[in-house]
C-alpha cells in the first residue's frame, strides 16, 4: 500500500444467506476531507422556504456528496421542529440525492402533526446519528432548514366575528354603530361649544 492512502473497511449489506455481513475494503487518501453532503435545494442563496402541509403538497429536497469515499448503505432524515418533536421522515438508498416527500402523508402514519413551525432536517447514513466524523465518511448534516405552515379555511367576511376582540373593540368592527356614536359626540362637542360662546357673550355686555 502507497504512504498516501489508509485502508478503511465498510459494510455493504448482508450476505445471501443473511447469516453474516459481507465487507468491502476501500483505499481513502490520508489527506482526505471529512466527507458530507452539500444541500442544493433548495439553494443556499434562495430565501427562506415556506411548505404547505395539505393533501398533494410535495417538497423536494436535493444535495450532492463531498469528500466521500465510503459510501453509505442508507440515509435517514429526521425532522425536528424548533418546539422540540422529531419527524422520521424516511430512510432512503445511500446513493440517493434528493428526497420527494409530503409532511401530509407523513401526518397519516400516526405520528404527532405537524406544528406550523420552523424545522431542522438532520440526514445521516447507516452508522447512525452519533457516528464519529472520519475522513471519507459521510458526516451528519443538519443544515437544511425549513418552514412548515397549515393553511385555513376560507370565511365569508359577513360571517366572521373577532372571538378575541373586546366590547369596546368590537364598536370598530360595526360601521353602522360607530357612525351613530361619531355623530352623536360631534353634536355634543358643537352645543357645548356654542352654548359656551352664548353665556360668554351675555357676560360681556354686563
Amino acid at each position: 500500500m502507497s504512504s498516501n492512502t489508509a485502508a478503511a473497511t465498510a459494510t455493504t449489506g448482508a450476505s445471501a444467506s443473511g447469516g453474516s455481513a459481507s465487507a468491502t475494503t476501500i483505499s481513502i487518501p490520508a489527506t482526505a476531507a471529512l466527507g458530507g453532503i452539500t444541500i442544493t435545494n433548495p439553494a443556499a442563496t434562495a430565501a427562506a422556504s415556506f411548505y404547505k402541509i395539505a393533501t398533494n403538497q410535495y417538497i423536494t429536497f436535493g444535495w450532492n456528496m463531498t469528500s466521500v469515499y465510503a459510501t453509505p448503505t442508507s440515509l435517514t432524515l429526521v425532522a425536528s421542529a424548533s418546539g422540540g418533536n422529531t419527524y422520521p421522515i424516511s430512510t432512503i438508498p445511500g446513493t440517493a440525492t434528493e428526497i420527494v416527500w409530503s409532511p401530509y402523508e407523513v401526518e397519516q402514519t400516526g405520528t404527532v402533526p405537524f406544528a406550523a413551525s420552523t424545522y431542522t432536517m438532520s440526514i445521516w447514513d447507516d452508522r447512525g446519528p452519533k457516528a464519529t466524523n472520519a475522513a471519507g465518511y459521510m458526516s451528519v448534516n443538519v443544515g437544511l432548514v425549513f418552514a412548515l405552515y397549515r393553511p385555513q379555511t376560507y370565511t365569508d367576511l359577513s360571517s366572521w366575528t373577532c372571538a378575541t376582540c373586546s366590547g369596546a373593540s368590537s364598536v370598530y368592527s360595526n360601521p353602522g354603530l360607530l357612525l351613530f356614536l361619531t355623530t352623536t359626540m360631534a353634536m355634543l362637542v358643537s352645543g357645548w361649544s356654542l352654548l359656551r360662546r352664548a353665556g360668554g357673550g351675555r357676560g360681556s355686555t354686563l
